[in-house]
């Protein structure tokens, strides 16, 4: 009895250590991105591995679209090279990703403009609490600032982009 169960207890350690492997093996095939590049002017994220296309989505902007971010509120997306510095599951949108915008060139153009930068621009996706129909999501840049993605969409990127990834956001 004492062997028989020895046996079972090993047996269940090599289940265990084999599905935790496999997990990780499941993890560790999805390519992750090296880099992300926003082109506002074509309403489009991609995420890229080292130079090869990963994805391709469709995002909403800022109310405001051209131009670069300059002053909070100004309801515009910011240009220029950021990274991703936090991950947020418990957002007010579908899970997010902060960029790390303002750097210091944009806190002293604001400065300069006797202004607040503004901040918490992130990568997210769909209001949680909702105030208009899904087409209009869908059709208008509605953010104040942030990149806005499909839910759908942003779980993919919220699989896809690790912390510190380099972001580029081109006008």
């Amino acid at each position: 009895m004492v062997g028989t169960l020895r046996r079972w207890s090993l047996w269940l350690v090599v289940l265990s250590s084999w599905t935790a492997v496999a997990q990780a093996d499941a993890y560790s095939a999805l390519p992750m991105a090296t880099r992300i590049l926003v082109e506002k002017s074509d309403r489009r994220l991609t995420l890229f591995e080292n130079d090869r296309v990963l994805r391709r989505y469709r995002v909403a902007l800022g109310v405001e679209p051209v131009g670069p971010k300059q002053v909070e509120g100004d309801q515009r997306t910011p240009e220029g090279r950021y990274r991703i510095v936090a991950r947020n599951p418990r957002s007010d949108f579908f899970l997010s990703l902060l960029v790390s915008y303002p750097d210091v060139r944009d806190s002293e153009r604001a400065r300069r403009l006797g202004a607040k930068p503004g901040g918490a621009i992130m990568i997210h996706g769909l209001p949680n609490q909702p105030r208009q129909s899904p087409e209009y999501y869908a059709k208008t840049d509605w953010t104040d600032g942030c990149i806005a993605l499909s839910n759908a969409d942003m779980m993919e990127v919220w699989m896809l982009v690790p912390e510190n990834t380099p972001i580029e956001i081109r006008p």
